[in-house]
């Protein structure tokens, strides 16, 4: 009990300290490469930085980050808590505000005035942060809520659906403040984009075609680990003759590994086919948020 205690407040501390790292990535991101760059991240924090320049340029008013980003995600963090799961949210607001302090108090800092090097890798950070997030049972709010409700609620891949919204969002600040820095943000939000879908693979399917002489025991499995059923074909093999059981199965791609690695340890010899599911329509368990 004591020991299941301990790695229970293990694992809430490493949540929260690379929660904590996020944000601080974040953070550094805007007063490094956004504000460089003045380009525009998209979601909420896209917006902030939107009205932020919009109140500078039109009434020379300097709004604090954090008033406007908090007023940006009320309505997204109603989705998580209504939607997504009361600790998922939480953990989201963590890192929200946290951002927002951190980008608040921490100061401009120059690497480079290059605007496509700037978009290429303030992007990058961003998916990261994005991805860390979202590897911790969190979000850094915004659109990533959205995105979330999407992905959970209605198996849609969110984040694409994010990317077209925030083209809106870029173009609105195109009409207002000139189209080179929207375009730049664009590729920034194609960056972004490419990094979370490479890192973060839990709403991502695979199928598994499993040639095997133990269907009923690697398809046991495959539910055992990931809750997922399967279906079991007859077959038979074209050179020796021999009839084959094929074992065909849809898994999200964060257990691909731990499935496969099950199948070979229950038959060494078996062949398994691993190939990349576009869309699935029918019954798919997914792993609720908290």
């Amino acid at each position: 009990m004591k020991e299941i205690q301990q790695n229970s407040a293990f694992i809430y501390i490493k949540k929260l300290v690379i929660l904590c790292c996020a944000s601080l990535l974040m953070a550094v991101n805007i007063n490094t490469f956004i504000h460089t760059g003045g380009l525009y991240p998209g979601g909420a924090t896209g917006m902030t930085v939107l009205v932020q320049r919009i109140a500078e340029k039109y009434w020379s008013v300097h709004i604090p980050y954090t008033v406007i980003n908090i007023i940006m995600n009320a309505f997204p963090v109603y989705i998580g808590f209504r939607f997504l799961g009361k600790k998922f949210t939480l953990y989201s607001l963590l890192v929200i505000m946290l951002t927002n302090i951190f980008t608040d108090l921490l100061p401009t800092y120059v690497i480079t005035y290059d605007t496509l090097l700037i978009s290429i890798f303030g992007g990058m950070i961003n998916g990261l942060v994005i991805s860390m997030c979202l590897m911790e049972n969190a979000t850094t709010g915004g659109l990533d809520f959205i995105s979330m409700y999407f992905n959970v609620r209605k198996g849609v891949d969110g984040f694409n659906v994010s990317l077209g919204v925030n083209v809106i969002i870029l173009g609105c600040a195109g009409i207002v403040f000139g189209w080179d820095k929207a375009l730049y943000s664009i590729i920034l939000q194609y960056m972004s984009t490419s990094v979370v879908h490479m890192l973060y693979q839990r709403f991502q399917q695979h199928t598994l075609l499993i040639v095997t002489s133990e269907p009923d025991r690697i398809a046991e499995k495959i539910h055992e680990i990931c809750h997922h059923g399967a279906t079991i074909l007859s077959g038979e093999g074209a050179y020796e003759g021999v009839e084959k059981k094929i074992v065909y199965s849809v898994i999200s791609s964060n257990d691909r590994v731990r499935v496969t690695k099950a199948v070979k340890e229950i038959d060494p010899k078996a062949f398994v086919n691993v190939i990349k599911t576009d869309r699935i329509q029918g019954r798919f368990y997914q792993e609720p948020t908290e």
